[in-house]
């Protein structure tokens, strides 16, 4: 079959979203690209939703309407990709919007080892907040460049609902099989750790709305605590040498929340500060070091738990002319 022919399979779980369910719907029925199929999986809804679902499944024979025998939205894609049949994967949120364009462009980019990712933008109807600002900016900027995962312990790299993969690659990489949340997170270090690559569009497909009621908001899947165990966790798995000294930079909330994952895990670490209150305190049975200390560091791994600007300055000015892999895990 021709790469411009072969089905696009968008699972798309969705629990009561009756006020944003149809908008997204028609954004994927209005594609120029008319070869896909829709899986509207419904997560145990208890609004108007079902019957939104049901009625467009009943008008366009490429619309499937599923009900999720278990509960939860890593179940409930699970349901989906068994129903789907399409040789491309993607996956959509119920409240968002694709651009007419949006499997157009993605069908371009992807190939075989190649994730295909979507530039995208915010919205909210109330005005959105500068950190979804400068996380668009940011997560744009490495789809133009095609780096997604260069920095892939800073946050999710790939917009959850707009990517698109081979269904050979999206396996290779565990598919939706793991049961870690942040569940996109998640399956992004998966197609990391699989040697992925990416290649972005050229333009924004993607209207991704932010609400007061989002799950990701509400839900404690999604807490700053929930993403930086899945860092330490995949770290530990992917780039961790235990042949090469350990640092950790930072003593902050985040910080100390690295130091327990890594204290939890068994591994042995360096602890440094440049708060010099802190240093030489005992902190979960490691002793906080100076930074000038780092100079007797030749070669190792660091682990930065640090968000402020000053102490970003700082570190990159240590680490500019240091043997040290860096990983920002902020």
């Amino acid at each position: 079959m021709r790469k411009g022919s072969e089905i696009i399979s968008i699972i798309l779980p969705f629990k009561n979203e009756e006020n944003y369910l149809a908008a997204c719907v028609d954004s994927v029925i209005n594609q120029t690209d008319e070869h896909w199929e829709l899986l509207l999986v419904d997560d145990n809804s208890n609004d108007q939703s079902p019957e939104i679902a049901q009625s467009f499944a009943h008008k366009d024979s490429r619309i499937k309407y599923i009900k999720n025998p278990k509960s939860g939205v890593i179940e409930a894609m699970k349901t989906g990709y068994q129903n789907s049949t399409g040789a491309l994967i993607s996956r959509m949120d119920g409240d968002d919007i694709k651009t007419p364009d949006n499997l157009e462009q993605l069908r371009s980019k992807v190939n075989i080892g190649v994730i295909a990712v979507g530039q995208v933008k915010y919205f909210r109807e109330d005005g959105l907040g500068l950190g979804y600002q400068r996380y668009e900016e940011w997560i744009n900027e490495l789809t133009q460049e095609n780096r997604n995962f260069s920095e892939v312990y800073k946050e999710c790299v790939l917009p959850s609902p707009s990517w698109l993969a081979y269904r050979s690659d999206f396996e290779k990489a565990g598919g939706f099989d793991s049961d870690l949340y942040p569940e996109d997170y998640d399956l992004c270090f998966r197609f990391y750790a699989a040697g992925l690559k990416t290649a972005g569009t050229d333009g924004v497909i993607h209207l991704w709305r932010d609400h007061a009621i989002r799950t990701t908001r509400m839900s404690p899947h999604y807490s700053n605590n929930a993403f930086l165990h899945l860092k330490v966790h995949y770290f530990l798995q992917i780039d961790y040498d235990s042949d090469r000294p350990l640092i950790l930079w930072g003593a902050g909330k985040k910080g100390k929340t690295v130091a327990k994952e890594l204290i939890h895990a068994g591994v042995p670490f360096r602890w440094f500060t440049n708060n010099a209150n802190k240093v030489g305190h005992d902190i979960y049975g490691v002793v906080l070091e100076d930074t000038d200390g780092l100079k007797s560091v030749e070669i190792g791994q660091m682990l930065v738990g640090v968000s402020d600007p000053s102490g970003i300055q700082q570190i990159q000015s240590v680490t500019a002319v240091s043997d040290l892999d860096v990983y920002w895990f902020f």
